[in-house]
C-alpha cells in the first residue's frame, strides 16, 4: 500500500449503493474508516482511475477497466476482480505489462461449480430433460438411461475448480483424468495430471469431457471440430470454463450429426446469449446463463474475501490469489 497519511482511495467498479444498476453493492463495512471508498461506472471509471490506490472490479462482466487503463495519469497498484477468470482484465496489454498486482476470487466458486457440473452429468445421463418433456405431454414412456458409476471423464483444467469437479465426479464412481498445462505425476488425488498436449490422445476413452480451464491464448478454441471428432460416439461435453474455449459452430455440427450424445454450456462467446442465437434450439444441448458458480450468498462470500485481502494489503502483507499475468491465472507458486 502507498505510504501516505490520508486513507487510501478504493475505487469500486459497479454496485453503487446510490446508483440504479442491477449489481448489488459489496458489503465493505469491515474496512470503514480505513479507506475512502468511491464508486465508478462504465462512464466515470477513466476519470477516477488516476486517483485510486486500489480498484475492486465488482462488476466483473465489465470491459471498462481494459478500455480505461491506457488513459493518462497514474494507475492503482492493486486490482482485485470478483471473479475466477481474469481474461477480461488481461485482454488489455497495458494491464498485463504493468507493475499492478492483480488478484482474483479463486476459492469462492470451486465447490458450487463442481456441484453444478455433477448435476449436469446426472441430468444428461438420466435424461431428465426427456422426462420433463414427456411429463409436459402427459406421456408415459419407459426408457433406459446411462449408468454414471463406471463411466470415464476428462476434466480439462487442473486448478481448484477442475480439481473440485474431479473429486465430485470421483464420488459418483466416475473415473477421472485431469488435464493441466503440464504433466505432473504422483498427484495424491488423481495420480497423473496430464499435459495439455495429451488431450487429443485421451479424448477417445472418455464418456464425459468437462472444460474448466482458464482462458489463455493456448486454450482459446481448443474444442473444435478436430477435438469433437476425437471424442467417442455418444460422449457428452460440458463447458463451465469460458465460451471462447469452444468453436460453437463445430459443437453444433457434432450434435446435429449425433456424433455427440449431448452437451451442456454454461458459458458462451457472447453473453448474454442473444435471443435469436441458434444455440437455444440445438437438439441435445442444455443452455444455462453463466450461473454454475452462483449460489445463495455468493456475493457476501466475495465481499468477505476482498476484505480479508484488504486487511493484508493495509498491513503490508503478501496478498492472496495473486495472478501470474504471464500465465493468465493464479499459480500455486504465486499465493502464500
Amino acid at each position: 500500500m502507498p505510504e501516505k497519511t490520508d486513507p487510501p482511495l478504493l475505487l469500486v467498479l459497479g454496485g453503487d449503493p446510490d446508483g440504479p444498476g442491477d449489481v448489488p453493492a459489496p458489503d465493505l463495512r469491515r474496512i470503514a474508516g480505513r479507506a475512502l471508498v468511491r464508486y465508478a461506472d462504465e462512464t466515470s471509471l477513466a476519470g477516477l482511475l488516476p486517483a485510486a490506490d486500489a480498484l475492486l472490479v465488482w462488476d466483473f462482466t465489465s470491459d471498462a477497466p481494459a478500455r480505461a487503463w491506457s488513459g493518462p495519469g497514474r494507475r492503482p497498484g492493486w486490482v482485485h476482480t470478483a471473479s475466477a477468470g481474469v481474461d477480461r482484465l488481461l485482454s488489455c496489454p497495458e494491464i498485463a505489462a504493468s507493475d499492478t498486482v492483480v488478484t482474483n476470487a479463486r476459492g469462492i466458486f470451486d465447490q458450487p461449480i463442481a456441484e453444478y457440473t455433477a448435476g449436469l452429468v446426472l441430468a444428461l445421463a438420466k435424461d431428465f430433460h426427456g422426462s420433463w418433456e414427456l411429463q409436459r405431454q402427459h406421456r408415459w414412456r419407459h426408457r433406459e438411461t446411462m449408468r454414471v458409476s463406471g463411466s470415464r471423464a476428462i476434466v480439462v483444467g487442473s486448478g481448484p475448480i477442475g480439481r473440485a469437479i474431479g473429486r465430485t465426479l470421483l464420488a459418483l464412481g466416475v473415473g477421472v483424468e485431469l488435464v493441466g498445462r503440464r504433466e505432473r505425476t504422483g498427484d495424491p488425488e488423481f495420480g497423473t495430471v496430464h499435459a495439455a498436449d495429451s488431450l487429443h490422445g485421451l479424448l477417445p476413452g472418455a464418456d464425459w469431457v468437462v472444460c474448466a480451464a482458464p482462458l489463455t491464448p493456448q486454450t482459446t478454441g481448443m474444442f473444435d471440430a478436430r477435438a469433437f471428432s476425437r471424442m467417442r460416439p455418444g460422449a457428452r461435453f460440458v463447458n463451465v470454463g469460458r465460451g471462447a474455449h469452444v468453436v460453437q459452430e463445430d459443437l453444433v455440427r457434432a450434435l446435429l450429426s449425433r456424433h455427440l450424445g449431448g452437451a451442456a454450456l454454461d458459458v458462451f462467446a457472447d453473453e448474454p446469449l442473444p435471443a435469436d442465437s441458434p444455440l437455444w434450439d440445438v437438439p441435445g444441448l442444455l443452455v444455462s446463463p453463466h450461473m454454475s458458480g452462483d449460489t445463495t450468498g455468493w456475493r457476501a462470500d466475495l465481499a468477505r474475501q476482498f476484505c480479508d485481502n484488504f486487511d493484508r494489503w493495509a498491513a503490508g502483507e503478501p496478498l492472496l490469489n495473486v495472478v501470474d499475468k504471464r500465465l493468465g491465472y493464479v499459480s500455486d507458486r504465486s499465493t502464500p
